[in-house]
């Protein structure tokens, strides 16, 4: 739940599961002016999957962005063990395209702002797309864009720093080592799960416009892997843009910096079709 702050500036909060929290913004205006059944059930939906261990009042920040352009937020956070134990990580995968698919969200444009293990959540859910693309062609098309923070690529070694980093930090050595280990022994489970992930990411079905934010100093985020994945999907014909920092923190760069992050951020979906509302942030 975010804090009453968020809440009182005409927001509501409905909890629709574990970890799954859908805040209503009542002042969004439609572009009629007039609040009818029809403009709510196309009005755009941010779906926001936060970074492992996510304060409630760092993810607000986010949120307070999407409020102020008018979005309803959906939040789905991610669970450490849906990582280490994939086949978890893609039944979540399978209740977020549900929802997506629920009578509540069916007729709404979408937009996907995913911060470091949130990738891998979308990922998970990009499988499912993947397995049957003519099935799910009209959730497909309702994504208008996509923007992603931090995402953990590179090797297995880039993942098992970021359990170290984000689960026991005090411990991270030891979870780094530890995680490797668990990798190596159960392969099957998880790294032949990973790769897929990875596959359906690489080559998703969803070509909607993308924002990468990312730096030189991440060690949870291997720089060069995220070039060539930029690449990649420009080679696709995804239309990519992409704001890279020498230094900056991982899943922090807009507090290290906000006017950058956020001229970016409006920069880029003032250049989308997303339905009445055009972004004011």
């Amino acid at each position: 739940m975010l804090g009453r702050t968020a809440l009182s500036l005409g927001v509501t909060a409905h909890r629709l599961g574990k970890n799954v929290t859908f805040y209503i913004n009542e002042l969004a205006t439609p572009a009629s002016g007039c609040r009818t059944q029809a403009s709510e059930d196309h009005k755009p939906l941010m779906l926001m999957l936060p970074w492992l261990g996510s304060r409630p009042q760092a993810v607000a920040k986010y949120c307070e962005i999407y409020f102020r352009t008018g979005f309803d937020v959906l939040v789905v956070e991610s669970e450490v063990q849906e990582f280490l134990w994939p086949r978890w990580g893609l039944d979540h995968g399978r209740r977020l395209l549900e929802l997506l698919q629920s009578e509540r969200f069916v007729s709404r444009p979408l937009l996907v702002h995913a911060f470091s293990i949130g990738g891998f959540t979308f990922a998970q859910l990009l499988v499912h797309l993947s397995q049957d693309v003519q099935k799910y062609q009209e959730l497909i098309q309702r994504i208008k864009g996509q923007v992603y923070d931090s995402l953990v690529v590179g090797s297995l070694e880039t993942m098992a720093i970021g359990l170290g980093k984000t689960v026991f930090p005090q411990w991270e050595t030891l979870i780094k080592h530890t995680s490797l280990l668990y990798f190596s022994m159960f392969k099957r489970q998880t790294v032949d799960y990973f790769n897929t992930s990875i596959d359906a990411f690489r080559n998703s079905p969803v070509t909607a416009p993308a924002l990468f934010f990312f730096c030189e100093n991440d060690p949870m985020s291997d720089p060069r892997a995220m070039e060539e994945l930029i690449d990649h999907w420009r080679k696709r014909g995804v239309n990519i843009t992409a704001k890279n920092w020498e230094e900056s923190t991982h899943a922090g760069h807009l507090k290290r910096h906000q006017q950058e992050y956020l001229t970016t951020l409006n920069t880029f979906f003032h250049s989308l079709s997303i339905g009445p509302l055009k972004a004011k942030m």
